[in-house]
């Protein structure tokens, strides 16, 4: 292993940027807005000249003892809920950023005029990528709240953007048939090949929904070049353009365990995922953290100039901007190692 993977895998990949021209940037919204709970997993966009993130606030502070060194009684990794709200609940924030990755101006989504009262306990949109097809702003999430049992669809959701910013229309996309999952999540939306998500990475799926018809397809079922990598590649940011013959986008692995008392447990990494126009893999990065932590999460990247701005969520309670130069993720995609 080199010197150079060796330290992005002890350091993490923010700090790799750091010292290489890059910068992390904190997102925080006003605590009169949050009332001082866990901001995580943000998406951000390009869309034309203006940088916009997409904010999941919950309701919730999670506690993950890094280390193992200062543990909850109950376990390493807790759910802290106010006592009077058992619920899991997500609330979104689009926020326009400026030049220099600063919140601008804020919106909270207001999902009021398709909002019904919920069936189960997890409610909101989670994890909402952003993205535009076409003259449609979308946000794609997973719903868990409209069945008794918390069945979980990816859920695309149409969004106006004025003095406030409204959702004004909803689709449930099925999974491709038989439809019988209990849970879909995680979906990469193709910024460049409207309604078309990468469900899974290895061997790549590619589906089409219909929103008209309320189908969804297989269209591209890839497995030239199946790879293993000892977990499942899950989904994360969009699947951009990577110059004029390659997608990139940023997957997921996790590995859920129990504790030395047999309490839940987990740990994530990331790869970032090099295809050709044909679905075909590419190439992939070593598994990699941003800041070291083990509850990570990424679910947006854009082409900014020459860097690439990475958004991610460290423990469900902080929301961050990372911006490294392409050449420093072209580089690193190049790297052996796992």
């Amino acid at each position: 292993m080199n010197k150079i993977l060796r330290n992005i895998q002890e350091t993490g990949l923010a700090n790799h940027a750091l010292h290489n021209g890059g910068s992390i940037h904190p997102l925080i919204l006003p605590a009169d807005l949050t009332s001082g709970t866990g901001l995580m997993n943000p998406s951000v966009y390009l869309d034309g000249d203006q940088l916009l993130v997409n904010i999941r606030h919950v309701n919730y502070t999670l506690y993950h003892s890094e280390g193992k060194n200062f543990q909850h009684q109950f376990g390493p990794l807790q759910y802290l809920h106010p006592e009077d709200d058992r619920a899991l609940r997500t609330v979104n924030y689009v926020c326009t950023l400026t030049k220099d990755l600063d919140i601008d101006k804020i919106h909270r989504v207001d999902t009021s005029l398709l909002d019904v009262e919920p069936k189960w306990e997890f409610t909101g949109l989670e994890d909402a990528r952003l993205f535009r097809w076409g003259e449609k702003l979308y946000l794609c999430g997973v719903r868990r709240d409209t069945t008794t049992n918390g069945v979980g669809r990816m859920e695309l959701s149409e969004i106006k953007v004025g003095n406030t910013i409204k959702e004004v229309s909803r689709f449930r996309m099925p999974a491709p048939p038989p439809d019988e999952t209990y849970c879909e999540k995680n979906w990469m939306p193709v910024i460049d090949m409207p309604y078309h998500f990468v469900k899974w990475t290895n061997p790549t799926q590619v589906v089409k929904v219909d929103v008209e018809a309320g189908t969804c397809e297989t269209a591209v079922l890839n497995e030239n070049n199946k790879t293993y990598f000892g977990a499942d590649l899950r989904g994360g940011a969009q699947v951009i353009n990577w110059g004029k013959d390659h997608y990139l986008t940023l997957t997921h692995e996790v590995n859920l365990f129990n504790s030395e008392l047999g309490r839940k447990d987990g740990a994530y990494r990331h790869r970032f995922i090099l295809w050709d126009k044909n679905w075909n893999l590419v190439n992939f990065s070593p598994k990699f953290s941003f800041l070291t932590g083990e509850i990570e999460f990424c679910a947006g990247a854009a082409i900014v100039g020459k860097d690439l701005v990475i958004s991610f969520g460290f423990q469900d309670n902080a929301a961050f901007l990372l911006r490294i130069s392409t050449r420093l993720v072209n580089e690193f995609i190049k790297m052996e190692g796992e």
